[in-house]
């Protein structure tokens, strides 16, 4: 989940700067964005957040769908939906390599709409395995969790490495699609669908491995 959340701030990185604007993970800042520009402010964009936010619905909505028969927190169905994410976006990142620096306003608009349908299922995806305070998409509640538990708050703490973790990793991810935009348009998702692989395949194994070790006594 936190090789995600690693993922989430490339993918953003890479739509907010490279594709008009738009967020594709974090749906709370299309929502605010959606909100200014309809009122004409900054001339933001009013379709491309429109769909990426209705692809990421309906890319949750799929996942929700097909995570319904799943017996466990990761089974074959989990990988399934994470390979799809890994593929997707490794295939815009194919397109936006074939087609230059500088898409068309159309191309712009398909890919952050596909873009926002793959971290809905990686979202839903990951809402369903239920790690604390880790979405992958946003960490609003992360920031929230952290500190409400602090010495400052609560006190109670628990799962305070995790939720550092969790926004060191999508700064680091936003940092990287940052300055991967100097060399191109595709390369941040190409290492954002790499990541995603890669933790499906580690995610994948964990389960096999863990399923065939007998249990204790």
């Amino acid at each position: 989940m936190l090789l995600l959340t690693f993922g989430t701030g490339v993918v953003d990185a890479v739509g907010y700067l490279g594709l008009d604007r738009v967020f594709t993970g974090n749906m709370t800042g299309n929502v605010v964005i959606l909100g200014m520009a309809l009122v004409g402010a900054d001339d933001l964009p009013v379709l491309g957040p429109v769909l990426a936010l209705g692809g990421f619905m309906a890319g949750a909505a799929l996942g929700g769908r097909v995570l319904r028969r799943a017996a466990g927190a990761w089974t074959g169905l989990t990988t399934a939906l994470f390979a799809v994410v890994a593929v997707l976006v490794l295939a815009l990142a194919v397109v936006l390599f074939a087609v230059g620096d500088h898409p068309g306003r159309w191309v712009e608009i398909t890919v952050t709409t596909v873009l926002g349908a793959a971290m809905g299922v990686q979202a839903a995806t990951a809402r369903f395995i239920a790690v604390k305070d880790v979405t992958t998409v946003v960490v609003t509640s992360t920031i929230t969790g952290l500190a409400a538990d602090s010495t400052l708050g609560s006190g109670k703490g628990g799962g305070s490495g995790r939720r550092v973790l969790a926004v060191l990793l999508i700064l680091a991810g936003a940092a990287a699609g940052a300055a991967l935009l100097r060399w191109h348009l595709g390369a941040g998702l190409v290492l954002s669908g790499a990541v995603v692989a890669v933790a499906t395949v580690v995610g994948a194994v964990h389960t096999t491995v863990a399923a065939a070790t007998p249990a204790p006594g």
